[in-house]
């Protein structure tokens, strides 16, 4: 037996919003009869007061948790316009309930697409390719398009969750396969690769000497002079850079933060990160 919230149980043997309005300004319908459950939302809109949903009812043919997420669905798109409606997921319609056994997870995502339809229909298009695609699940009719969509909205891993969220696989369960495979292909898109740090290229002393002149030519000195600052290069060894500072720079009490913050960064940025600046007085 599932476990309800009382929520679940009180907007099921107490629904609201139920029936049709025959004027609708939107209509979506979802599911079949034939699937086991099928959802028509009808919304009705104050286009005085920024087309915002003034009126939103439904009828529902399936289970309790089917009719308490269709009728939970309506009160939570009163009151909004159609971009703020749009933002609803299927997880906030189960939140909105106290949460929704996983088995029936399937009937927030139906009061989803019932709410994406009816938006469509106002707005004169097809809704969310739901139906489009290859036919996975023969049992229930649904397509590889939907399991995706499903599967990345979710973040589903197994074919029980996808099972839960839309009944694909829930009949002769000979589409398992198919549906694993679904879910691979989309986690396989979503993990990039680890990049591998490149090894530190062998750099000539002269060539180093020359980066470390460039840089503090083109992005240092321009920064120090302008607080009336400058500095000098004295010596490189090895990977030491020797520098003195010049001008306020020279007098400045935070001139070890300089040294580090700007001289420094800049050139393990624009060198060699295995770069240490010192300051000598001269």
């Amino acid at each position: 037996m599932w476990d309800y919230t009382d929520k679940v149980k009180d907007y099921f043997l107490h629904p609201r919003n139920v029936g049709e309005i025959k004027d609708a300004d939107a209509v979506g319908e979802v599911g079949a009869i034939a699937c086991g459950d099928a959802l028509r939302l009808y919304l009705k809109l104050d286009k005085k007061n920024g087309n915002r949903i003034a009126d939103a009812k439904f009828k529902t043919f399936g289970c309790g948790s089917a009719i308490a997420s269709a009728s939970a669905l309506t009160e939570m798109v009163m009151g909004k316009t159609l971009e703020e409606a749009e933002k609803i997921t299927n997880q906030d319609i189960a939140d909105f309930l106290g949460g929704l056994p996983p088995e029936k997870m399937h009937c927030s995502v139906m009061g989803k697409e019932a709410l994406e339809s009816a938006i469509a229909n106002y707005r004169g298009y097809k809704a969310a390719p739901t139906e489009e695609g290859a036919i996975v699940c023969k049992c229930f009719g649904i397509t590889d398009v939907k399991i995706e969509r499903v599967v990345r909205e979710n973040r589903l891993t197994t074919v029980e969750q996808v099972t839960n969220y839309c009944k694909a696989g829930g009949g002769c369960k000979s589409c398992h396969p198919d549906i694993q495979g679904i879910i691979d292909k989309v986690w396989e898109k979503e993990v990039k690769p680890v990049a591998v740090p490149a090894k530190p290229r062998k750099m000539s002393n002269l060539r180093k000497m020359q980066l470390i002149q460039e840089t503090i030519e083109r992005d240092i000195r321009p920064v120090l002079m302008m607080d009336g600052g400058d500095m000098d290069l004295i010596d490189v060894d090895g990977n030491t850079v020797y520098v003195s500072f010049r001008g306020s720079c020279a007098e400045c009490a935070g001139s070890r933060v300089t040294l580090k913050s700007t001289v420094e960064a800049k050139l393990r940025e624009f060198v060699t990160e295995e770069l240490v600046v010192e300051e000598v007085n001269q």
